[in-house]
């Protein structure tokens, strides 16, 4: 299990073409793309071995960030695209994004496994989240299995029902 530490908080502001991780870093972000249903960027990462590029999509009103990270060779890991439950809110044109510790890795079309539930019931225990975005979170996480295991776990299809349509780089 990881340390505790409180909600991670990431902004990402296309107007300044950055994203700030939760660290304070800023760091140059080569696309951002919004549209109706959320906010696209792609960028490199570096500094990081396990992986080189990322793509990600904020969908505030499913309370997810998809994530498809590009592996460095000998980093690869069993899985297409990484979930991560969070709460976006806007200030101005930046978008905020708080990360409520639980993900979903997702196999697209085949598997999906929850992840980090515990570090989000320590956090709760710990007065680091609400009750309210325990809730959210669980929830959240709840609607996003039924959605993807009742398509197969075809994350496009599953989008498709909601008029989500997302588009990447690398991914046809």
């Amino acid at each position: 299990m990881a340390p505790l530490h409180p909600p991670k908080i990431e902004v990402f502001d296309p107007a300044a073409r950055v994203n700030i991780d939760p660290k304070g870093i800023h760091r140059e972000v080569e696309e951002f793309r919004e549209e109706p249903f959320g906010l696209y960027l792609a960028r490199p990462t570096p500094g990081r071995a396990q992986f080189h590029y990322l793509e990600s999509w904020l969908v505030p009103r499913l309370g997810l960030r998809f994530t498809d990270f590009w592996f460095s060779p000998g980093h690869e890991r069993d899985q297409d695209f990484y979930l991560d439950v969070v709460r976006v809110r806007r200030d101005g044109p930046r978008w905020i994004a708080t990360d409520l510790y639980v993900d979903i890795v997702l196999k697209d079309k085949l598997s999906l496994r929850v992840i980090d539930t515990d570090e989000l019931l320590e956090a709760h225990a710990a007065g680091l989240v609400t009750a309210e975005d325990a809730q959210y979170a669980l929830e959240t996480t709840y609607a996003a299995v039924e959605g993807l295991a009742a398509h197969g776990y075809d994350l496009t299809a599953w989008l498709a029902t909601l008029d989500i349509t997302l588009t990447w780089r690398r991914r046809p």
